[in-house]
């Protein structure tokens, strides 16, 4: 791994070569992944994390209390309320800045629940993970490294636990232990940005029983240690990029990446362990992170951002901007994105303090908002798509356009107003179709329904968390049922 300390984009960047990495994609190995032109975007995309923090410190930097230094604050543990909303804030800002996925949020969410749930395991166990997690992450932030989180199991079939699995691999264990660490096995799915990160906190799944201490285990890892690798996955028009031209792209500079993520007896030392073998700690860890996790979906508010202002540039370029209809679809789109942001921004500000110090977002409001984007994102995407109109999905491919004989008529028959370049019709509707159908509908749409958990998963912790009894008892109040019952 590049040992300079990563400050600009393009640092991080070169902080990507030269690894060595296990990289498979459509059945050949990658040897320079940073350098492939269908995962460069999502390099891209992580970049802009860099940038911002050195174009908007005052959104994406922070004063850090391990090393009193500015650090990015994806690698910042939040202190108080204003810190948890202020990463919200960021996530918003770089979903308009890129459009996609950018796919650094998993890492700050396991690094934030992680530290509060490492106190708590310590001050039961008298164990030495929240120590060795402050030195990790202190680590991380004086380097400037890229925290990459893998939780997601294959889980093999649902209806059995981790150890009722005809083959133990299906959920992440520990293989061989030894004085100096433990051996993992297994593979986590749906890893985004994986290969763009420097390290990975591998984390338990689910909740666990007493006797399966070896899926209780969290460590941390090199991207490019010994015994791990990755298998990445299609995205729907990502052989695009190989076609040369960038206009049928849509969003050339940025996407995400996702991949399945394979540990064949990788190795964890000592010092980089932070839970193992206690299971009664593994439902506070999911917990905590997919609440942090399922907030970081304000994200999509500033993917939505972006929709929102391809829907509007597409009718202005149509000429019916001034209609009455495509002025409500355009109120309706902004109603529902600010409603993304809203839930997720409120769920933020009521951060409690844990007992390390460190604050946890709101738990109810952070799957409330996440129920919401699984919803919310596929009905503006139906609202765009209706602003765009059928050449959304019938345009033709920019070679066509770029052709001496069949370019002409392209140019003639695909303008709008008079005033605007078909070109530019064309790029829009493009972007419209990277967001909806394309690459980028990979985490905006989904990400969006499945990401942190399918709807189901939220839907069981808003039920735990409802508190019906209370309501109950509001109701009956004001009904004068108690006093009738007493």
């Amino acid at each position: 791994m590049n040992t300079k300390k990563i400050i600009t984009g393009e640092d991080y960047l070169q902080s990507l070569r030269g690894r060595n990495l296990q990289v498979y994609l459509m059945g050949e190995r990658v040897i320079e992944p940073v350098d492939h032109p269908m995962l460069r975007p999502s390099a891209n995309a992580m970049a802009k994390t860099y940038d911002l923090a050195l174009q908007e410190p005052e959104l994406a930097s922070v004063i850090s209390p391990m090393t009193g230094k500015m650090v990015n604050r994806f690698l910042h543990i939040a202190n108080n309320v204003e810190e948890v909303v202020m990463q919200n804030q960021m996530q918003r800002r770089l979903g308009q800045l890129t459009g996609t996925c950018f796919q650094r949020c998993v890492g700050m969410d396991a690094i934030n629940a992680l530290f509060s749930v490492t106190y708590e395991i310590d001050m039961k166990h008298d164990t030495p993970y929240h120590a060795r997690l402050k030195q990790f992450i202190a680590e991380m932030q004086m380097n400037n490294y890229v925290i990459g989180g893998a939780m997601t199991d294959v889980k093999g079939d649902r209806s059995k636990s981790p150890s009722g699995q005809a083959d133990p691999d299906l959920f992440v264990h520990v293989s061989r232990r030894t004085k100096e660490g433990v051996y993992i096995r297994g593979a986590k799915a749906h890893q985004t940005g994986c290969i763009n990160s420097h390290w990975l906190i591998v984390m338990p799944t689910q909740r666990l029983a007493p006797e399966e201490v070896d899926y209780a285990i969290v460590g941390a890892l090199p991207v490019d240690a010994p015994g791990i690798t990755y298998i990445l996955g299609r995205q729907s028009c990502d052989t695009r990029s190989l076609e040369g031209g960038e206009i049928d792209l849509g969003n050339a500079a940025f996407s995400g990446l996702e991949a399945l993520v394979v540990f064949e007896d990788a190795f964890i030392p000592n010092e980089m362990i932070f839970m193992n073998g206690e299971t009664e700690f593994a439902a506070m860890l999911v917990e905590r992170f997919t609440s942090f996790h399922r907030r970081s979906y304000v994200c999509k508010s500033g993917v939505g951002d972006v929709l929102i202002g391809a829907a509007a540039t597409i009718a202005e370029y149509n000429g019916v901007e001034r209609a009455s209809h495509i002025r409500d679809k355009l109120v309706e789109m902004t109603h529902l994105n600010e409603t993304i942001y809203a839930t997720g921004i409120a769920a933020s500000y009521q951060s409690h303090a844990t007992p390390s110090g460190a604050f946890q977002c709101d738990e109810l409001l952070a799957n409330v908002c996440k129920q919401q984007v699984t919803r919310i994102t596929y009905e503006m995407a139906r609202l765009a798509q209706d602003l765009a109109g059928g050449l959304l999905v019938t345009l033709p491919s920019e070679a066509d356009f770029r052709s001496h004989e069949v370019g002409p008529l392209l140019e003639k028959y695909l303008k709008g107003r008079e005033d605007v370049p078909a070109e530019y019709r064309i790029r829009i509707l493009r972007l419209i179709e990277n967001l909806t159908l394309g690459r980028n509908a990979v985490g905006y749409l989904t990400e969006s329904l499945h990401g942190a958990g399918s709807p189901q998963a939220q839907r069981i912790q808003i039920q735990r968390q409802m508190d019906l009894e209370f309501k109950q008892q509001l109701a009956k109040r004001l009904a004068g049922i108690e006093q009738v019952e007493s």
